[in-house]
């Protein structure tokens, strides 16, 4: 079988009959099997994902086309599946079975997707590296020219996505992003990650972690990949009061339409503290658009540098509130031994949460409270609202998209992060998170390789709702960058 499938050969491959979807999921599953030291997946249901693929080539034979009818993808364990486990990564949700599909998973179901398992991921989506789970860490795939032998993260929360594609052990999957965990995953594995506008995917079903700044996105091999999940997964749904009733156009047509006279933006701000390697990077992706046809305008976003600091405020803050409905009487995992209501409670959150998830509850507590609310909490909001105006009013006046690194590295070693403080760890969202406070769409590109042999992401933002563009832009950088010729090089750990 063919390595880097991707749903457009996989289509092909099925309407040829080089192959069918069963046996397809047998190469996945076995490939999965092979690689269990990477733990991408943490729940794999194999005899339901032969028989959803049994199904699949049942329909194909009948002649049905449907956008990723037969195409195995990877769902990452924040989306409730219904009759397949779904934890969050957590321990206090390691037992949880919905009776119910997420709207997103049930949307690609609808266009024809099988699933072969649910991945890993940091608890609750709280992480940058997939070193929070409960099931253990996730690994890259790849490894340092200078360090062989050192174990990478592969980012987060969405590192078990990233991980599955990278390794070829899926053709796509679905990510989560509340403040970079689909698009710094995508850059440290040298794929594509695209974080939409806030409302055009469902939350609905989504295991919530900050219910203003999560939203649903795919990790993908290709730009054309990324469009074709996009579509799948998007669409208004009225069980989510957050959802935006918009069309979902047809991303794929934007692919390989000119981008001459569009005009792009470097925030100086981004610049500021830039290494040697990021900013290389962003000057090749600014030659290779101004060849096909871009214009460059630089452009100033004072407030940006507010973004990561209103972040770490408004999010733990609505994950105080969303997880305070895990407290063992309700549902969720009851601890074994207390004395009364109150030792539940304590007794069931202190052996259910991870270290990381306690951190965030704790801080967004502190600030939610009585004393502190209008200090911390009340200023983010209003920090948000001048974020959200700096860009729309400013930025997105003069340019169509702004382009900027998507993470201040490549990928880390596993040891590296024990050794990181969890400001250190929060850092890595610095580039990412402005998007997700304003509600923005955002993508990252693989679009280079560092000097010690990872892959490097380039991010591409635009106003809300501008995916197509995006879409557009993101090919051109694709074409010229040709990755998939640079990933020859990269060490690996496969064979």
């Amino acid at each position: 079988m063919e390595k880097d499938l991707t749903i457009s050969k996989v289509k092909k491959g099925l309407k040829s009959k080089e192959f069918s979807s069963v046996e397809l999921m047998k190469h996945y599953i076995s490939r999965i099997e092979n690689y269990s030291e990477l733990n991408a997946y943490i729940t794999l249901d194999k005899e339901k994902a032969l028989d959803s693929a049994k199904q699949a080539d049942e329909r194909i034979s009948k002649g049905e086309d449907l956008p990723l009818l037969g195409v195995p993808i990877a769902v990452k364990d924040l989306f409730c599946t219904k009759g397949i486990r779904t934890t969050a990564c957590s321990k206090i949700l390691s037992e949880f079975v919905p009776e119910y599909e997420s709207t997103v998973t049930q949307n690609l179901l609808n266009n024809g997707a099988v699933f072969i398992g649910k991945t890993n991921m940091d608890e609750f989506a709280m992480g940058s590296a997939n070193i929070t789970s409960y099931f253990g860490p996730c690994f890259l795939p790849y490894r340092k020219k200078s360090k062989p032998d050192m174990a990478l993260v592969p980012g987060g929360s969405s590192g078990g996505s990233a991980t599955a594609v990278a390794s070829d052990l899926c053709v796509a999957a679905t990510g989560s992003d509340t403040g970079g965990s689909i698009r710094q995953p995508a850059a440290f594995s040298g794929l594509v990650g695209i974080k939409p506008t806030y409302g055009l995917c469902s939350r609905w079903g989504m295991v919530a972690f900050a219910s203003s700044l999560d939203q649903a996105g795919p990790l993908a091999k290709t730009v054309e990949d990324a469009a074709i999940m996009l579509k799948s997964m998007a669409g208004y749904d009225p069980k989510d009061s957050t959802s935006e009733n918009v069309e979902i156009p047809d991303y794929t047509l934007s692919i390989g339409q000119s981008v001459k006279g569009m005009k792009i933006g470097i925030a100086r701000e981004y610049l500021e503290g830039l290494n040697e390697e990021n900013l290389s990077l962003l000057e090749n992706a600014k030659k290779w658009l101004i060849e096909a046809g871009c214009e460059f305008v630089d452009v100033s976003l004072k407030t940006v540098s507010h973004a990561l600091p209103a972040y770490y405020i408004i999010a733990p803050a609505e994950a105080s509130s969303n997880l305070a409905r895990y407290d063992g009487v309700r549902y969720a995992k009851r601890a074994e031994n207390y004395k009364d209501i109150e030792e539940l409670y304590i007794n069931s959150r202190s052996e259910g949460f991870g270290e990381e998830v306690k951190r965030r509850i704790l801080t967004g507590t502190y600030v939610l409270s009585a004393g502190y609310y209008d200090a911390y909490y009340t200023r983010a909001l209003k920090i948000q609202k001048m974020i959200k105006e700096d860009y729309q009013n400013n930025a997105f006046s003069k340019v169509d998209l702004i382009l900027c690194p998507t993470t201040p590295s490549t990928a880390f070693g596993i040891e590296e992060s024990e050794n990181m403080t969890p400001i250190e760890m929060y850092l890595n969202d610095v580039y990412t998170v402005s998007a997700n406070i304003a509600g923005l769409p955002a993508i990252s590109i693989p679009a280079g390789i560092s000097k010690d042999g990872l892959p490097m992401g380039i991010q591409l933002m635009g106003p809300r709702f501008s995916e197509s563009n995006i879409f557009k832009v993101s090919y051109a950088i694709e074409k010229a960058a040709n990755f998939a010729e640079l990933k020859k090089t990269i060490l690996t750990i496969q064979k």
